[in-house]
């Protein structure tokens, strides 16, 4: 159902059984897929593809500029996955030019009020952003990450899978995967055990993903405790991924037990 005072382009694509509450507007370049509901005194514009069973609810702003001053109303793009719930006031932009020319965000997510996704940035599967949480510009979230309420996190920094960032934090290093952080300055503070046993991962696994944690952090000298690291430990799945992101070329540094 539509309703009546809602504005929406006659060239815009939406599913016959989309939901769109008062005082909307979508724009021409939008498209929205089945069963998503958008409620009321939501803006859609721009090239925003979103997908189905999404629940858009009221204030929030879709597709609209970036907020970046090299941006000169060139076509970028955002694309939005399906079952995500985008709380009031949030905000999302799409990409520019310089950063690849798309916002990407997968499914499942849940994005808190007034939380910011920026031009550029990735965000994947079954990812929180808690109340007031911004990303910056080329920001990358991996899956189930959990980013605590009022925490930024700094443009071009990465935030590896089933990561938690606890509120209050400013993220200005890259969380490694299973990583738990928190501090004014992102401090690890070990591994996301929580996180590990709510995704069913054997204890086992986690043990042996928390000998190798012992091993790369025991100093400051990553690379030197990386070199070290044995062969052993380096090909179990766990470990892999984390050794893959901490090695994988970055703009920002590793955030250690040791960041100040």
């Amino acid at each position: 159902m539509i309703h009546r005072s809602a504005i929406i382009d006659s060239k815009a694509k939406l599913h016959r059984n989309v939901k769109v509450g008062p005082y909307s507007v979508i724009g021409a370049n939008v498209e929205i897929h089945e069963n998503t509901e958008v409620q009321s005194h939501v803006s859609i514009i721009g090239h925003t593809k979103i997908g189905k069973n999404n629940k858009i609810y009221p204030f929030a702003s879709i597709g609209n500029d970036p907020q970046d001053l090299k941006f000169q109303g060139e076509e970028t793009r955002l694309e939005i996955g399906s079952h995500n719930k985008i709380r009031e006031y949030v905000t999302i932009n799409p990409g520019t030019n310089g950063g690849g020319g798309i916002t990407k965000i997968g499914n499942n997510c849940l994005f808190m009020v007034s939380a910011h996704i920026a031009h550029d940035c990735t965000v994947g599967d079954n990812v929180i952003l808690a109340n007031s949480v911004p990303l910056g510009g080329h920001a990358h979230i991996e899956d189930n990450v959990i980013i605590g309420g009022n925490s930024a996190v700094q443009q071009f920094t990465r935030v590896g899978k089933s990561a938690m960032i606890g509120g209050m934090c400013g993220v200005v290093r890259d969380i490694i995967p299973y990583g738990i952080a928190h501090g004014n300055r992102s401090i690890l503070q070990g591994l996301n055990l929580i996180g590990l046993r709510r995704k069913n991962i054997p204890n086992q696994d986690i043990k042996i993903l928390g000998e190798a944690y012992k091993e790369i952090f025991k100093n400051e000298n990553l690379t030197e405790n990386l070199n070290s690291l044995s062969q052993e430990l380096r090909k179990h799945e766990l470990v892999s991924e984390v050794v893959s992101f901490i090695e994988k070329d970055k703009k920002r540094p590793i955030c250690t037990p040791f960041s100040k």
